[in-house]
C-alpha cells in the first residue's frame, strides 16, 4: 500500500532535520527511510529524520525518535530536539512554552516560544540534563570524553585554522566503531576567551556538521571542567552560535531553530 505523509524540514544552526508528526506510522521502516530521505543527492537531504511516538505516559506530551543520516539511531540531539519542538508548535500537536520530551536519552523539558510567521524562526531553550564525564576511553591520550545522553570526544587546541575536521574527525572516532557506544562524536574547540569558545564537530553517524547542540554542551562543559571558560558559554560553530549555561547539576542549551518547508511525500507500506 502506497500512502502520503507530511514532513516539515528544518536546522538549527545549519544542523538540518527533517520531521514527520505521523512517526508511528512508519516507524517500522525508519532507518531505511533516514537513509533514503536524507541522501543529499537522491533525497531531500539532510542530517537527520525526526519521527514523533505516542509517550508512554503522562510525564511527557511526545516521544522523539532520531534517525541519523546513515540510519542509526541517536540517543539525542540538542539541534535535533529544538527542531522537534518547532515541529510540534507549528503543527499544533502542542502548544508554545513548556514541552516535554522523550528521548532515548531520557525525558527533556523544552521552553519553546511560537515561530515568526515571517522568518520562520523561534527560540527554544533545552535542559540537557546532567553531563558525565570520563564515560568511554580516551585512545591515545588525547581528549576528554563526556556522554550528554550520547557519547562525545572534546579535544581542545590552540588553533582551528589547520584543523580538517573532515580528515581528523573519522580518525579521532575509528577506535570507537567497535565498541559499545558505535562509534563518537568528535569536536574540536578552541578557547576565544573566558565566554567564548570556538567548535568544529564531526556527528556519529552523519559525518561533518555544520552544528551539533550536544556537541555545543559537551565543549563548553569540558572547556570549562579545564578552567577556560565560565559558565555561561557561547560556542562558535559554522552554522552559528549556541549558548551553553552549566548550572550546578544541569545544562542548559539555547538557540535558534528554522522552519524551512513543508513535504508531501509518497511512502510503501506505511500503516
Amino acid at each position: 500500500m502506497t500512502r502520503t505523509i507530511l514532513l516539515t524540514k528544518h536546522h538549527g544552526l545549519g544542523n538540518d532535520f527533517l520531521v514527520c508528526l505521523d512517526g508511528a506510522s512508519v516507524q517500522h521502516q525508519g532507518a531505511s527511510l533516514a537513509r533514503r530521505l536524507c541522501h543529499r543527492h537522491l533525497g531531500i537531504g539532510a542530517d537527520g529524520l525526526l519521527l514523533a511516538l505516542p509517550a508512554d505516559d503522562d510525564s511527557a506530551d511526545a516521544r522523539m525518535r532520531l534517525h541519523n543520516a546513515d540510519g542509526s539511531i541517536a540517543e539525542m540531539s540538542g539541534n535535533g530536539i529544538r527542531c522537534f519542538a518547532q515541529a510540534l508548535v507549528d503543527g499544533g500537536a502542542v502548544a508554545p512554552g513548556t514541552v516535554r520530551i522523550a528521548t532515548d536519552a531520557g525525558l527533556r523539558v523544552v521552553e519553546v516560544d511560537a515561530t515568526d510567521p515571517e522568518s520562520g524562526i523561534t527560540q527554544v531553550s533545552v535542559d540537557m540534563g546532567v553531563a558525565r564525564f570520563d564515560t568511554h576511553p580516551v585512545h591515545g591520550g588525547i581528549g576528554t570524553t563526556v556522554d550528554m545522553g550520547n557519547p562525545h570526544l572534546v579535544i581542545a587546541v590552540d588553533s582551528l585554522d589547520e584543523v580538517d575536521i573532515a580528515e581528523r574527525g573519522p580518525q579521532h572516532e575509528q577506535p570507537y566503531l567497535s565498541g559499545p557506544t558505535a562509534g563518537i562524536n568528535v569536536e574540536i574547540i578552541r578557547a576565544v576567551d573566558e565566554a567564548t569558545i570556538d567548535m568544529v564537530v564531526w556527528e556519529r553517524g552523519v559525518g561533518a556538521t555544520q552544528a551539533c547542540g550536544t556537541g555545543a554542551t559537551a565543549s563548553a562543559v569540558v572547556a570549562h571542567r579545564l578552567g577556560l571558560v565560565g559558565t555561561k558559554v557561547t560556542v562558535r560553530q559554522p552554522g552559528g552560535n549556541a549558548v551553553v549555561e552549566i548550572l550546578d547539576d544541569r545544562v542548559m542549551l539555547t538557540g535558534p531553530s528554522q522552519r524551512i518547508a513543508t513535504i508531501t511525500i509518497a511512502v510503501e507500506g506505511a500503516a
